[in-house]
């Protein structure tokens, strides 16, 4: 067994780590660009729209009026750009010819306008910005509800992701939580909404709606960290399905104390599937099969049919591997199974159905 240390060292480093790291929710990456990168494309814009004008005046300054003196320079052209695209027009300098006045209103006038959308509409892009993201905030918290609540994006937990995704569940309905800012830039770029922060914490996991998933994974580096999010996860929603995987088989029945509804040994697991795979490969190859949702053969859970009700197993359409009976799992050829009740769910093996033929997407856990 393991003990849990949350004192010290270890613990003065996780607090500076998160104050480092913001604890937020991360909605999924829109094709936006960053707010400094579209401020430095305006005013280049705008740099670009009073070069053009100087140029203008420049071409054509022979038609223009300096009460200063008749000649303008190229320090006046600058200066009169720049007084009349900011719309001051301090008059001092003014076009008298027929041309500069002619280029003045097709030219100049429509500058002068271009200018001023680039320079109010980056203001209202800056300041308009933080009210959107929190509208869409609210919209989702608004409106998510029985969703998958995936705690740890590594290995384990983009495996269990794309086996939800393959039978169904929207990325929609998926909320990734994890204590690296890169990570869950990641999860944003490939369509997941993301919570930057330490899922022990009660804070972080009510960022992530937690109390309104309909099942939670959790898929942490740490046995350890597993038992915490497991307790503070159960602690808040005690009807949500939770299943977490560990490392070591010794600290699995101090998961499903903490809280697990299942509880999936992947050093074990791992090791049974080699052993295996040296006994048979081809039995390594089908069982690997058998837990890729989409390919080849699936396992899946379902409910009795009216139709198969008071039969025997081995009557119904698909091969039952066991029965789901209250809360005892039955092997199919247990004598005191008896015929099949309305109540039972049973777990099958059936062709897989390639996404295209699928359902639509739905919510986890459907």
């Amino acid at each position: 067994m393991f003990h849990v240390k949350l004192h010290g060292q270890d613990a003065m480093a996780r607090e500076a780590d998160e104050k480092l790291v913001s604890r937020r929710v991360k909605l999924p990456t829109r094709v936006v660009e960053k707010p400094l990168r579209q401020v430095s494309k305006r005013l280049l814009m705008a740099l670009f729209v009073l070069f053009l004008t100087v140029l203008i005046v420049y071409l054509d300054r022979g038609g223009y009026h300096d009460n200063a003196d008749d000649t303008l320079t190229l320090l006046d052209c600058i200066y009169y750009a720049t007084v009349t695209l900011s719309t001051t027009g301090y008059g001092d300098i003014t076009p008298y010819s027929d041309s500069a006045r002619l280029v003045n209103v097709l030219l100049i006038t429509p500058l002068r306008v271009l200018f001023l959308i680039i320079l109010v509409g980056t203001t209202l892009e800056v300041l308009t910005e933080r009210t959107r993201e929190e509208w869409r905030l609210n919209r989702w918290r608004k409106n998510l509800r029985d969703h998958t609540v995936v705690i740890g994006f590594g290995t384990k937990g983009r495996s269990a992701l794309h086996t939800l995704l393959a039978t169904g569940v929207s990325k929609d309905a998926v909320v990734i939580v994890d204590p690296s800012s890169k990570v869950i830039d990641i999860a944003n770029s490939e369509g997941y909404t993301g919570v930057v922060g330490d899922a022990t914490r009660s804070d972080v996991l009510l960022r992530a709606e937690v109390q309104k998933a309909r099942q939670i994974v959790v898929a942490t580096q740490r046995d350890d960290t597993a038992v915490l999010v497991t307790l503070t996860a159960r602690q808040l929603n005690r009807g949500a399905k939770i299943v977490a995987a560990v490392r070591e088989e010794e600290n699995a029945p101090l998961l499903r104390q903490s809280g697990a509804d299942a509880v999936i040994t992947s050093a074990s697991a791992a090791g049974r599937l080699l052993g295996l795979s040296v006994l048979s490969p081809s039995a390594g190859t089908v069982m690997e099969d058998l837990i890729q949702q989409g390919t080849g053969l699936d396992l899946v859970e379902r409910p009795v049919t009216k139709a198969e009700a008071g039969k025997g197993v081995r009557e119904t359409k698909d091969l039952v591997v066991s029965v789901l009976r209250g809360h005892r799992l039955l092997p199919y050829d247990d004598p005191h199974l008896g015929p099949l009740q309305l109540t039972d769910r049973l777990i099958t093996i059936v062709r897989a159905v390639p996404p295209a033929e699928s359902a639509p997407a739905r919510g986890a856990g459907d």
